[in-house]
């Protein structure tokens, strides 16, 4: 995959960021407040954006596919590379997420709402997993 991507560890307050170049390289990792966050993806590109859903996320996530972001929610406890982490951090976190939107077909676990019509929580369509064809 030949883009810069981004995992967003969103809590109320803050979020912990980690930038992944089209080699996997780690360009960037920081806490900043939620709002500084669309200003820190620009300047390196960032054209996907993984995030763990929580209650904390529908304003950064509203405001990211606002602004042309291609936004994957994962399920905290289906992304098993997160869920089943031996050091749960906010860096080891946002790394992790980071990795995830670099595969050229994301897992069930980790989507783009199709056809949403939302933030999360505001009335969005719920997101199924797919099956693979048979």
């Amino acid at each position: 995959m030949n883009v810069v991507v981004s995992g967003l560890d969103v809590h109320k307050e803050y979020t912990y960021a980690t930038i992944l170049g089209p080699d996997g390289e780690k360009l960037a990792q920081r806490k900043m407040p939620n709002e500084e966050v669309p200003d820190f993806l620009k300047p390196y590109g960032v054209e996907r954006v993984a995030m763990e859903a929580t209650t904390s996320i529908a304003p950064l996530y509203r405001r990211l596919t606002e602004e042309g972001y291609d936004v994957l929610v994962s399920h905290p406890k289906k992304t098993r590379y997160i869920a089943e982490a031996r050091i749960k951090t906010d860096k080891v976190d946002s790394m992790a997420l980071a990795e995830l939107p670099r595969v050229e077909q994301p897992p069930s676990e980790l989507r783009a709402p199709a056809g949403h019509r939302g933030a999360p929580g505001e009335g969005a369509a719920k997101v199924v997993p797919r099956r693979a064809a048979d």
